[in-house]
């Protein structure tokens, strides 16, 4: 998610099969919260679907809007420089099925952040206001808070538009404060898919996951966007044989292609980063022809 990236190999992966202990899902057990009055009947909280930002609609049959639903955090999926991926429980009391696992990203303030990649990557972004472009752009501490606002609701509306035009991202279910929450890609019982780079996909999957990636990557260039970070670390492989896929994930560094002045460096960077996997893993891809594709279709709106 090139020396001047960062990766999730850079991070303390902590991703887990999570046992029935912590997953009260998986058993009859249940939580419940012992003294407070206005708490939940089960569970660590209420629901945080109130009052926060929500998805694009339809939404999944899987969403949980009921506000008399509960949550629990059943522990961490992975440790970040800019965030945490927490594994979050929702469900109904009493509505046998009304039961979900998401994934929260819990962004990091500007203080305990780790992120400092920030200007090449804010370059074209816009905000309303001049004395907050100004903040932004001499790293006051105001600025500093803005910029970690930014991460985090760029890749929220980055999910929101990417899942409206069919590209392989988890669905962003809901943006609070300092919370988004989106589709688990994984298992019922808790064990996220892996990562592309941990994989070893037989030699005919190969082909199908490249296409899949070529698909994707063109899409996202008409609408104008490279990742900014794309690897084989932020690419999740869900599913086995036929039913295999890939999921683009983590987004906050999007960046306009033709709007940054560096977007076309950071698009190559995508582009040799996911064909040198491809090429490693013995499945020889045309880096120079797929990036020239790739900026045709990311100029092709002008």
């Amino acid at each position: 998610m090139s020396s001047n990236a960062f990766h999730d190999d850079d991070h303390e992966v902590v991703s887990r099969r999570l046992s029935s202990r912590r997953h009260p899902g998986l058993e009859a057990e249940q939580y419940a919260v012992d003294s407070d009055p206005d708490g939940p009947p089960e569970g660590e909280r209420w629901s945080s679907w109130d009052g926060a930002t929500h998805g694009p609609k339809p939404r999944p049959d899987w969403v949980i809007t009921d506000l008399g639903a509960v949550e629990s955090d059943l522990g961490v999926l992975k440790t970040g420089k800019e965030a945490d991926v927490h594994l979050v429980r929702r469900w109904v009391p009493g509505s046998p099925g009304r039961d979900v696992l998401m994934a929260g990203k819990r962004y990091r303030s500007s203080r305990h952040r780790m992120f400092h990649r920030d200007s090449g990557y804010l370059e074209g972004r816009r905000v309303r206001k001049s004395r907050e472009t100004r903040a932004i752009r001499t790293r006051t501490a105001f600025g500093k808070e803005l910029i970690s606002g930014l991460w985090a609701f760029a890749e929220f509306e980055t999910l929101v538009r990417l899942w409206d035009e069919g590209l392989p991202v988890p669905y962003p279910v809901q943006m609070s404060d300092d919370e988004m929450l989106m589709e688990f890609i994984g298992s019922q019982d808790g064990q996220a898919a892996p990562r592309l780079a941990q994989t070893r996909p037989d030699a005919d999957l190969l082909p199908v996951l490249f296409e899949q990636l070529r698909s994707a990557m063109l899409r996202l260039a008409e609408l104008g966007w490279a990742h900014g970070d794309l690897s084989p670390y932020n690419v999740l492989l869900e599913g086995e044989g036929d039913a295999a896929r890939l999921v683009l994930i983590d987004w906050p560094q999007v960046v306009d292609v033709i709007g940054n002045p560096h977007g076309p460096e950071f698009l190559e960077r995508d582009t040799r980063n996911m064909c040198d996997w491809f090429t490693r893993r013995g499945y020889a891809v045309d880096e120079g022809l797929f990036f020239g594709d790739l900026m045709a279709a990311a100029t092709s709106r002008w």
